[in-house]
């Protein structure tokens, strides 16, 4: 069984124990998490497609940890004015492993 889940604004194909890392979630770190913003799910050839969701279908996550992502240089300069402004960035994501989709 397959769907495509969508969390943090980003849609994610997903099938039963994947491990995806995903925006950062407000919950602890062994617990259980149910996504129930599911755009399509099935498999083979019956495969239900959701307006803008499905109904009634559910991914069951357990979260693995927390942690943050490699580093981003953001590099911005401006030719022959003097101006250069050098930035980093690192993400924070959240580790889930799809335990099962329910549909």
């Amino acid at each position: 069984m397959q769907a495509v889940i969508k969390t943090g604004g980003k849609q994610y194909p997903v099938s039963e124990g994947d491990l995806l890392q995903v925006e950062k979630l407000a919950s602890q770190t062994g617990s259980t998490v149910e996504i129930s913003k599911v755009l399509s799910i099935g498999s083979g050839d019956s495969i239900q497609v959701g307006a803008p969701y499905v109904e009634g279908a559910v991914v069951l996550c357990e979260v693995v940890d927390h942690a943050k992502d490699k580093k981003v240089i953001v590099f911005k300069k401006k030719r022959r004015k003097g101006y250069a402004l050098k930035r980093g960035h690192r993400q924070n994501y959240t580790s889930l492993r799809v335990k099962s989709i329910k549909g």
